[in-house]
């Protein structure tokens, strides 16, 4: 239950991650203790920046950040750290609570663990290793991770990547019902529409935060007006302008006491051009964009005769039969843990058993951590790589602009950019690769709800065969499929 309790409150906060590339100007906003608050914004403004400044991760600049006293906060981060992949279950959860101040052994951990494992549905060994999980399984751990250290403020970094649908179900059921606050970071807008009452908005264009209180989509509909308020005025203005413009000009040509009135409209238009609101970066949408299908595919491009799925906790070998020829869509489905990305990854790396991939089709793969990326090269050498010589210097930095990647991004290294600008360079690689067939492994995780239906437009457009697996439903209800395998019904 809400209360008038302000337990975070930022005061004029600016922050910036290197020289030139500020993340914040100035920017205040306050939670209020018992809050179900959506923090959003374009990908790449810096929300998960917020949530680090929070923390004390990440300090600010200039101005302040008051945070309760013994206020208790836990972070489900969006990815698993590199260096905790090697770990254990039970030897990842005792490193949490001890880095929470937990001295020596942590009593009960195996408990502990079991507890935080039926609010996350998950079931798994505790002495199974992280990097042996799915991504969906991973998923829950990170949030398991978060919910074991009872948090006064939880943290929720887009928490719904990569979880089924009885996943998402626990965890909203979760959130609505935990009697503390909360602060979430997502891109599913019906999952943040079941808990919100709040909203904290990142505006990457003025760095500012602006609060709003409502349910997400009452929030989105406000913006949107707000948006277009603001082009209407622009409108106004932007006539008025040019006609005082042509006024000035000609008085200005006429001299004597004319030249003195000219001078004085010069002035006005000044003013005028002050008030002209600057249109927001957020409201952009990536460009319709096409991915091109290598040449001379045709025919028979993938033959799968059987699968490997993983039921209590074995993998077993089951017969299938998909055929899929150029234009052909494979959706496959399944709980979390039933071996769907790694039946993909051996797909592109040719080494799955029972399947057939016709000789010379060149495979594009989005992988859900965008591993299949080169994190110490940048976006330009990258995209770069991807065209060959199949384009001109215009051409690349055309599309960079249709994905929103402008020239400082170009500049920057993959491994700097935040998880919703990799899936949007992962989609130019796609677009600039030419692939006979795309295997796509939840694509949308990371990815801003605007560019969903332009992603799905393109791959209804590609003419070469395509395999996705993907959680969301608004994504997958866009696509047209020619198959359907369920890999939890084999």
């Amino acid at each position: 239950m809400v209360n008038d309790e302000v337990i975070v409150k930022f005061n004029n906060v600016s922050f910036e991650w290197q020289t030139n590339k500020p993340i914040l100007n100035e920017a205040s906003f306050a939670v209020r203790r018992g809050s179900k608050i959506t923090l959003m914004g374009q990908n790449g403004a810096g929300k998960s920046t917020i949530f680090q400044l929070i923390t004390g991760q990440s300090h600010p600049e200039s101005g302040s950040i008051s945070i309760n006293n013994n206020l208790t906060i836990a972070i489900a981060r969006q990815v698993v750290d590199r260096k905790d992949l090697e770990l254990t279950i039970t030897d990842f959860f005792t490193n949490t609570l001890k880095s929470q101040g937990g001295q020596g052994k942590i009593y009960d951990i195996d408990k502990k663990i079991k507890d935080v494992f039926k609010i996350v549905n998950l079931n798994v060994p505790f002495d199974r290793k992280v990097l042996e999980l799915s991504g969906g399984q991973q998923a829950r751990l990170l949030l398991a991770s978060a919910l074991v250290q009872d948090p006064d403020l939880l943290l929720l970094d887009e928490p719904t990547n990569n979880l089924d649908k009885a996943g998402i179900e626990h965890l909203t059921k979760f959130i609505i019902d935990y009697p503390k606050t909360c602060i979430v970071i997502s891109h599913d807008a019906d999952f943040l529409n079941s808990f919100t009452q709040g909203v904290l908005y990142l505006d990457i264009f003025t760095k500012k935060v602006e609060q709003y209180n409502g349910d997400y989509f009452t929030v989105v509909e406000e913006i949107k007006l707000r948006l277009e308020r603001e082009r209407m005025i622009n409108a106004r203005l932007e006539k008025e302008i040019s006609q005082r413009k042509e006024q000035a000009n000609f008085f200005a040509q006429k001299g004597g006491h004319l030249r003195d009135v000219s001078a004085k409209m010069k002035k006005k238009i000044e003013e005028l051009e002050e008030d002209v609101v600057d249109v927001r970066r957020e409201d952009k949408t990536i460009r319709e964009f096409k991915i091109p299908c290598q040449e001379g595919t045709g025919g028979v491009i993938l033959q799968l005769d059987s699968v490997s799925v993983v039921k209590n906790h074995k993998a077993i070998n089951k017969k299938v039969n998909i055929t899929l020829n150029k234009r052909d869509r494979l959706l496959l489905t399944g709980p979390n843990g039933i071996g769907k990305t790694t039946l993909l990854e051996k797909l592109a790396s040719g080494h799955a058993k029972g399947e057939h991939i016709k000789q010379g089709v060149k495979i594009g793969y989005y992988r859900q951590d965008f591993s299949t990326l080169d994190f110490n090269a940048t976006v330009y050498q990258t995209l770069s790589k991807a065209m060959g010589s199949n384009g001109t210097e215009e051409n690349l930095r055309s599309r960079a602009s249709g994905f929103l990647l402008d020239a400082e991004i170009l500049k920057a290294k993959i491994g700097s950019l935040s998880e919703g600008q990799k899936g949007l360079v992962a989609f130019a690689v796609l677009s600039l690769e030419r692939p006979g067939l795309i295997i796509l492994d939840e694509p949308t995780n990371h990815i801003n709800f605007r560019h969903i239906p332009v992603i799905a437009k393109a791959i209804n457009e590609f003419d070469g065969a395509m395999i996705l697996v993907s959680h969301s439903q608004d994504f997958v209800s866009k696509i047209k499929f020619d198959f359907i395998l369920d890999l939890g019904l084999l």
